[in-house]
């Protein structure tokens, strides 16, 4: 929990994937007259809809959303722009006498707005060029190596079907001479003024599997390979670029593989509850050691979630 503050506290509901966030944050919203900002890296974009596990229409029209379809997809959206909006907006919603509550699971999203980034270097072409280089002579698995004798935390946080932030993570190491790790500061956030009170939503493992093998099923019901299909053909020249990083993810690039009859969709739709389940673990070591989270038992039903949000629209 942050440390204490004359003004009331910003609640952030965070957690693994599919423990049930959104539907706390729409609970503690209606009892407060609240308004939810979104920690979603994909819930921003336009398209990405089922996806992206974004609120129903209903509670969009009923309980005002920020950073939900504001952006296209292609468009940039990074952890440093969300935390200092994120900021203009709390103060926004404070200001006009309503309670902000912040809902999501996306790492560095989150890490960005509650402790503040340390002064990271900017790119180096040169050493990022040598660094691509030996991705394609060495392989990923090298690399990672590499990292994880380096910076252990920072490699148990990456998604082993991307590359990115696995280059970036050692470009920093060969330009500072220090790990990411190391280089994160503490409590940036404290001359913002504000306290904020962070949940998170806590399940034994084998429940939360459970809950994510099922919600994939659900997406699936409601349409999400028709989703994947259309974007599929409206952004192929740009995906077979790799220019757009929010397609490159968890649900999508399963499907987008077997629309390319790579895989069949049965094997598709096994990967994205394997690759969903592999996401939600990163999330849990993440927020483990590097944020300070106050855990509670997420609720199974309707009755739980409200008697959870009468406490919560207490605290704030």
């Amino acid at each position: 929990m942050s440390s204490s503050s004359p003004h009331p506290a910003v609640l952030v509901i965070l957690g693994p994937t599919a423990s049930g966030k959104s539907g706390l944050a729409l609970a503690v919203a209606r009892k407060t007259g609240g308004e939810i900002i979104s920690a979603d890296s994909r819930q921003i974009y336009r398209e990405l809809d089922i996806g992206a596990a974004k609120p129903s229409p209903d509670a969009l029209l009923e309980i005002r959303h920020h950073f939900i379809d504001e952006k296209n997809i292609g468009e940039p959206f990074t952890a440093g722009y969300f935390a200092i909006e994120a900021l203009k907006r709390i103060e926004d919603i404070r200001r006009r006498g309503k309670k902000a509550i912040i809902a999501g699971g996306s790492t560095l999203y989150l890490q960005g707005l509650l402790t503040g980034f340390s002064d990271l270097p900017e790119a180096d072409p040169a050493i990022r060029k040598k660094l691509l280089e030996e991705l394609d002579r060495f392989g990923r698995d090298n690399l990672y190596e590499r990292l994880l004798e380096r910076d252990p935390e920072q490699a148990a946080t990456l998604d082993p079907t991307k590359t990115h932030r696995l280059i970036r993570s050692l470009e920093i190491i060969e330009i500072t001479g220090k790990s990411v790790t190391e280089l994160r500061t503490k409590d940036k956030r404290q001359g913002s003024g504000l306290c904020f009170c962070t949940l998170g939503l806590s399940m034994p493992r084998e429940i939360l599997y459970e809950r994510i093998n099922h919600r994939t099923e659900k997406m699936l019901d409601a349409g999400l390979l028709y989703e994947a299909e259309k974007l599929y053909k409206k952004y192929q020249l740009l995906l077979e670029s790799g220019r757009i990083q929010a397609l490159q993810s968890v649900g999508y690039q399963e499907l987008f593989q077997y629309l390319e009859g790579k895989i069949d969709l049965t094997t598709a739709v096994s990967l994205i509850k394997q690759h969903t389940r592999n996401y939600a673990k990163r999330q849990l070591t993440f927020f483990n050691n590097s944020m300070d989270v106050r855990w509670e038992t997420a609720p199974e039903n309707d009755n739980g979630i409200e008697k959870l949000a009468d406490r919560l629209a207490g605290m704030i």
